[in-house]
């Protein structure tokens, strides 16, 4: 009989069609013993090794990100106007709403961190990785979109580089923003070329 501290599971893993088999060696004794010594820490485990006070500095500034793309879609959801502004308009509302999501998301993890999410309003615009920029014509609401997505884009890209396997939750999160904002920025192309 394989002691606890013996214990190996072994998984098959398929890098580009090549099988792999590798050994997993689990010390069950000691994860067993940090549970409950670090119980006060939550769903924060010694597997997380990324600075928390750093990450949730980090994550402030993505929150303070997505609160301000929420409030420049809305805006440029009530500036637009004419035929093509009413399509615009809708899809502005529903990124609006995604963005919030989004920001929802970030505040939910900084809590799971141990930080309190900043929502100050005076403190946002300078946090922010985006611009609250608006315009008249919808060629130039639709510009300055594309462009806040583009910064998103590259912004969380850089972040979750940063955070590799430091923190895999957060890092999974970030990829699933940011392939919603590559999405954003898909419909917003589509709308300018369309002009």
């Amino acid at each position: 009989m394989i002691s606890v501290e013996e214990r190996r599971v072994q998984w098959k893993r398929t890098p580009r069609g090549d099988r792999m088999t590798k050994d997993l060696k689990l010390d069950l004794e000691a994860i067993r013993r940090r549970a409950r010594e670090q119980m006060k820490n939550g769903a924060l485990t010694s597997a997380n090794t990324m600075d928390q006070t750093k990450l949730v500095a980090v994550l402030q500034d993505a929150l303070a990100t997505e609160l301000v793309c929420v409030a420049r879609y809305k805006a440029h959801a009530y500036a637009a106007k004419g035929a093509r502004g009413e399509l615009a308009a809708a899809e502005f509302l529903e990124h609006a709403a995604e963005e919030q999501q989004h920001a929802d998301q970030i505040a939910d993890r900084i809590d799971q961190l141990g930080g309190i999410p900043d929502l100050d309003p005076a403190g946002l615009t300078k946090r922010s990785h985006t611009e609250f920029r608006t315009g008249i014509s919808l060629q130039v609401l639709l510009t300055e979109d594309l462009v806040a997505e583009r910064i998103a884009i590259e912004t969380y890209t850089e972040i979750i580089r940063w955070i590799d396997d430091g923190d895999p939750t957060t890092r999974r999160m970030l990829e699933e923003i940011l392939a919603k904002e590559e999405e954003h920025a898909d419909d917003i192309a589509r709308l300018l070329s369309s002009d």
